[in-house]
């Protein structure tokens, strides 16, 4: 069966990046920015914090590749409200048919553990707990933790030095969550476009210092409001033989969501 087609329009996508384009065609990037003044690591982890803020109703595509050239698509839909003190994410599947109404609901308060729900129709609703957070989103290379957590609300902060990725000179933005039942990572580093102010680049790291998964920002283009936006992007994951990509489709903003959108009982009304 061929995947129905989604809209040709870029938007900010999932964890911390799905909240401030409009459901209208956006363009690629080719005007560089003015440089902005030399800000603290705290002003500029506040900046992309801001940024994130909202709410949004959201159609995107999840691809995930096998490195034996096989591949499995989903289109999804994620209602999404992030404010300073939460957030709270709901995924659901709209193709393929056969996992249609299967649906992710996750919940964080701002200094405490996430956790969350998985709905498949006429199954009893599991449970997600602080424990499973590393578990793929719909067994994709993106974790539910990468999914609910923001970085840049992190209490400790740190630029630790300067990278260019694709010829733009970077600031590298160091984030340690300050309490370990926050997050599963003990730290994140964000390669941040201080241009821009967008992330091209996101590792995160154990308890150990292993890296366990990257984060590359493959495009980014333009909201109606000129803003520059991350459109797509790859997942590298403690997997091997799979990468996960998403890409743009359709986003409304600033739309009215309740609790009752990310309960259980009532998140596919």
């Amino acid at each position: 069966m061929t995947a129905p087609r989604i809209y040709s329009v870029t938007v900010k996508l999932l964890f911390t990046f799905v909240a401030v384009a409009a459901a209208i065609p956006v363009t690629a990037l080719s005007v560089e920015e003015p440089t902005p003044s030399t800000v603290s690591a705290r002003e500029l982890a506040r900046r992309l914090d801001t940024n994130m803020q909202g709410s949004a109703l959201i159609r995107t595509q999840l691809e995930v590749r096998f490195l034996n050239g096989g591949k499995r698509v989903m289109q999804l839909q994620i209602k999404q409200r992030r404010t300073k003190t939460a957030t709270d994410l709901a995924y659901r599947v709209l193709w393929p048919n056969d996992r249609r109404d299967e649906v992710v609901i996750l919940h964080q308060d701002t200094g405490s553990a996430p956790h969350g729900s998985v709905i498949i129709p006429h199954q009893p609703v599991r449970t997600i707990g602080a424990s499973q957070m590393d578990e793929g989103l719909f067994d994709s290379d993106l974790s539910y933790q990468d999914a609910i957590e923001n970085v840049y609300g992190w209490k400790e902060q740190a630029i630790v030095g300067s990278e260019a990725i694709n010829g733009v000179t970077c600031q590298v933005l160091e984030s340690k969550p300050g309490n370990s039942s926050v997050s599963i990572y003990a730290k994140a580093r964000s390669w941040i476009d201080p241009r821009r102010l967008v992330p091209l680049r996101i590792e995160k790291y154990s308890h150990s210092g292993e890296l366990i998964r990257r984060i590359e920002i493959t495009r980014i283009a333009r909201d109606e409001k000129h803003n520059p936006i991350p459109a797509g992007l790859t997942v590298h994951g403690p997997r091997k033989n799979t990468v996960t990509e998403f890409n743009g489709a359709r986003i409304d903003q600033g739309v009215t969501l309740t609790d009752d959108d990310f309960k259980p009982a009532s998140v596919l009304r």
